[in-house]
């Protein structure tokens, strides 16, 4: 048992004073005691929050953050920040995968965030061709995050297809490719492999409308079974709205809830570009929007309609996505103030009746596995209970203090170590580091010790 003292946490109830939290040797909470007074052997802190949960993840392209910041087209967008993305999925070997993964995770927890939703769908080798173990990369992934000490949610993602007409992949998405039986399969060898952890969980991704054929989908939903978590991308960009209109006749919100069932364990990535009868069906069908408010900023996608959804008492929760920056708290600032920017009004994250702090209204209704209000761990997008996060294997939660001699990432006993990491490649597993995995100069990615955040760099000529 360890612990903790805090002037000052956020609990379920609201902020309360001189809280004692005790938690367990497996890293949950174990007890929270307000109004209390401080043990002689206690660690002091001014200020306790509850950590954030990543319903959002793509880990292999935290690979790439800073690589595609400067201009190559004069109409720069998603689809040619795209084109960056797939030539460095191209170059990631399964080792460099768990070792860019593990260093990510690793980031997360020193950020706030002490569970991930993987939404994962790198599964095949360079050259297309599926690994002798179908489940190959994705196991790597779930040792990353053993490694790290963080609970994931494993979401093996279904890329079937290059467009809503059904036209065939390209060769810049052969990685990609799957099938519904590739997912059952992925899927079946996870739950075996790693029943029995108490950090790994694993559901589906459906990779987006234009992705998938909705109608083929069946036998894949049957067997992830029915409180398997189900995610997608959705309504991300115009062109993708535009695009289901001309071939399907509906919008893509409209096209999915049309031909499937959407309820509580479903999470509509971004869903940036809704009608408002979407907004409607989404909050009244119980499932989650996955927001991304950085990763959504840094591609241009546009900013989701908050205003009208939390005002029909609509559930969501933030994702780190493409991991370019890793903070809780600036997704949730950027959510509040992206939206007073679009409506010209302040505080208007919380619902319309509302009154009180916005910062507290987001942190509070994005906590709970992005699941707002509701009770965990049955509807929790991440499938985790909301009292039982794991910051890691031992040690107090993750704190933030105004005071220096208590560093935010200080309370992370699991990290602690006489030397900050240098490299993506240099990771911590079980408190010993592991060395660097470099790559030869001519294959795939490397470490590059002269970067200021001493991150993957694309050997050769960059994409």
């Amino acid at each position: 048992m360890t612990e903790v003292f805090a002037k000052q946490a956020l609990l379920p109830q609201g902020w309360r004073r001189n809280v004692q939290i005790t938690i367990a040797a497996d890293g949950t909470f174990a007890s929270l005691t307000p109004d209390s007074t401080p043990g002689p052997d206690m660690q002091l802190l001014d200020m306790v929050v509850p950590p954030q949960i990543s319903l959002h993840s793509h880990a292999f392209q935290r690979a790439m953050a800073g690589l595609a910041e400067r201009r190559q087209n004069p109409d720069d967008t998603f689809w040619t920040w795209r084109t960056r993305m797939y030539q460095l999925a191209h170059r990631i070997s399964p080792e460099q995968m768990q070792d860019v993964a593990a260093f990510l995770y690793m980031q997360m927890l020193k950020a706030g965030y002490t569970q991930v939703a993987e939404f994962h769908y790198l599964h095949n080798a360079v050259d297309g061709r599926p690994y002798t173990a179908p489940a190959e990369m994705s196991s790597r992934v779930a040792a990353a995050a053993t490694d790290a000490g963080i609970g994931i949610t494993l979401l093996p993602t279904l890329y079937a297809r290059g467009g809503f007409d059904g036209s065939p992949l390209n060769d810049a998405q052969k990685r990609f490719a799957s099938t519904p039986d590739t997912i059952v399969r992925i899927l079946s060898d996870l739950q075996s492999d790693w029943r029995g952890s108490q950090l790994v969980t694993a559901g589906i991704g459906l990779h987006s409308l234009r992705a998938v054929d909705i109608h083929t989908l069946g036998d894949l939903l049957h067997a992830a079974g029915p409180a398997a978590p189900i995610h997608i991308h959705i309504a991300e960009q115009q062109r993708e709205v535009e695009t289901c209109l001309s071939v399907t006749g509906q919008r893509p919100v409209e096209h999915l809830m049309s031909h499937l069932p959407v309820d509580a364990r479903w999470c509509l990535v971004h869903a940036t570009h809704l009608s408002a009868a979407e907004v409607t069906a989404i909050a009244r069908s119980e499932a989650v929007a996955g927001l991304c408010p950085v990763t959504e900023a840094n591609l241009g996608d546009g900013i989701f309609p908050f205003e009208a959804y939390v005002a029909q008492s609509g559930h969501f929760g933030i994702g780190s996505d493409s991991n370019v920056l890793l903070s809780p708290w600036e997704e949730l600032r950027l959510l509040e103030y992206g939206l007073r920017l679009q409506s010209q009004k302040r505080c208007v994250a919380l619902p319309r009746t509302t009154r009180g702090r916005s910062a507290h209204g987001c942190t509070a209704r994005a906590s709970p596995g992005g699941a707002g209000h509701r009770p965990a761990p049955q509807r929790s997008a991440t499938r985790r209970p909301r009292r039982s996060v794991r910051p890691r294997r031992t040690g107090p939660v993750p704190a933030r203090s105004s005071e220096r001699r208590h560093s935010r990432f200080r309370h992370f006993r699991h990290f602690k170590s006489p030397r900050p990491p240098r490299h993506v490649c240099r990771t911590m597993a079980h408190h010993r580091w592991l060395p660097p995995r470099r790559s030869p100069p001519d294959k795939g990615l490397s470490c590059n010790p002269a970067h200021p955040d001493g991150c993957l760099r694309f050997s050769g000529s960059e994409p």
